[in-house]
């Protein structure tokens, strides 16, 4: 199963997402109509369903079983960029056939919300974050519903293409709100939202033939279900280290981020153009990288890349960065080695910084080969570094510099698209239109 985000962005990296969805579980709704929307109108269907003839009696060792069990469960988290995986799915599926069908939403929502009656009580939840606990719920309506419909009642190999499509509508039910969840709040893509959901579900493909096991003893005997407990204890082990595991990542990520922000605070102190001109720079990347495609990891190394591409020039003397006029030949050569001189520093703090140098030294090369240090030319060079490039000089054509006023943007746009096949590569040059053009 899995619980919503509200509040992800649409562009992070993983661990930007991971950070955010940690901090947004102690935070207070910050957007309460569509949310109270969907949990109202999940206790509207969970309460009309109890109407319905049941196949079966209700058993009061079953529904005792099964929601105490389904609670303990539901505080099993395993972290994902934007979701969390809890492994009630086993549980769940072995809920289809204890309880009677038409109580099985209402009792999938009281053993949620008891699991996280411990977090209010302890402030770690606000009590109105418990409405999107309320929504998250309506997984449980489509298997309900496909098993009513096909009067399944008891556990039989025989009928696996209907618990094929029970799993199927509760993916469906569980997809829609939850999407509908986060478009309220940021524009998530529906393919970005799809990809994070896929991991998750997987989860839950592994744990449901479990589900389906303890359901044959448990169909006679509920109390069979807790058979499943050791099970969530391995899971709740996992979990643990997987958290542990995140929480080095987010503290690392951390680090880098802050040295690279003081290593810009330092080419702002010493070259106020050039500090503000990284930060321009970063916005224009990220954007352009988010349109091509590139991946979180990618996407971080362009933020930094743009944050860094300057940095060899702490070691160029102020004169020369600033002389107010073109430079002569021997100061041009002395300012083309600012990137080997920004790679030699960042390789020499090492880490993902040290990735960073390399990307740094080619973000002056040219698509015909006609840029340095080193002469690349096309798809040699670093897609990270090409991106830079094309931002880099289009931030520069449009701001004053100590030798020249800012062109106008379209004098500036004019200038890329010449310089496309040349200077630049050309589907970077039409993706950075493309986004200044929003």
């Amino acid at each position: 199963m899995t619980e919503a985000i509200a509040g992800t962005p649409a562009r992070t990296t993983d661990d930007a997402v991971l950070a955010i969805t940690r901090e947004s579980e102690s935070q207070h709704l910050a957007h309460t109509g569509r949310t109270g929307l969907l949990a109202a109108g999940f206790v509207a269907v969970a309460l009309t369903a109890l109407l319905l003839p049941a196949h079966r009696p209700l058993s009061l060792v079953a529904l005792v079983s099964s929601v105490a069990a389904y609670a303990i469960t539901s505080r099993v988290e395993v972290e994902f960029p934007g979701f969390y995986a809890i492994p009630t799915e086993a549980i769940f599926v072995v809920m289809w056939f204890v309880l009677p069908l038409p109580t099985l939403p209402l009792a999938v929502c009281a053993a949620t919300l008891l699991g996280r009656l411990p977090d209010v009580a302890r402030g770690k939840m606000p009590p109105d974050r418990l409405a999107i606990t309320i929504g998250s719920c309506w997984y449980s309506v489509g298997p309900a519903l496909v098993l009513y419909l096909a009067g399944t009642s008891m556990p039989r190999w025989g009928d696996a293409p209907v618990y094929l499509a029970a799993i199927a509508a509760q993916f469906v039910f569980d997809f829609v709100p939850t999407f509908a969840l986060q478009r309220s709040v940021v524009p998530v893509s529906l393919r970005d939202d799809l990809r994070s959901a896929v991991l998750v579900y997987g989860f839950d493909l592994v744990l449901a033939p479990l589900g389906l096991l303890a359901a044959f003893p448990a169909y006679r005997h509920p109390a069979a279900l807790l058979l499943l407990m050791p099970m969530v204890l391995i899971v709740a082990h996992v979990g643990r280290e997987r958290q542990e595991k995140n929480d080095k990542v987010l503290e690392l990520k951390d680090a880098y981020q802050g040295t690279t922000y003081l290593l810009g605070d330092m080419i702002e102190a010493d070259d106020a153009y050039t500090g503000e001109h990284s930060r321009d720079v970063v916005e224009l990347v990220l954007s352009v990288a988010e349109r091509l495609g590139l991946d979180a990891d990618a996407q971080r190394m362009v933020e930094f890349t743009a944050l860094l591409h300057d940095v060899g020039k702490l070691r160029i003397p102020s004169d020369v960065i600033n002389k107010p006029g073109p430079l002569d030949d021997a100061e041009r050569a002395l300012m083309n080695t600012h990137t080997i001189l920004g790679q030699e520093m960042l390789e020499r703090a090492g880490g993902l910084l040290g990735e960073v140098g390399p990307f740094v030294r080619s973000c002056h090369e040219h698509w015909d080969g006609n840029g340095y240090p080193d002469g690349l030319a096309g798809e040699e060079i670093p897609l990270v570094a090409r991106i830079v490039c094309t931002c880099d000089a289009w931030s520069a054509m449009t701001t004053d510099r100590s030798y020249r006023s800012a062109l106008s943007l379209e004098e500036a746009t004019a200038e890329l698209q010449r310089c496309a096949g040349t200077q630049f590569d050309p589907r970077v040059v039409n993706s950075l239109l493309a986004v200044l053009a929003r």
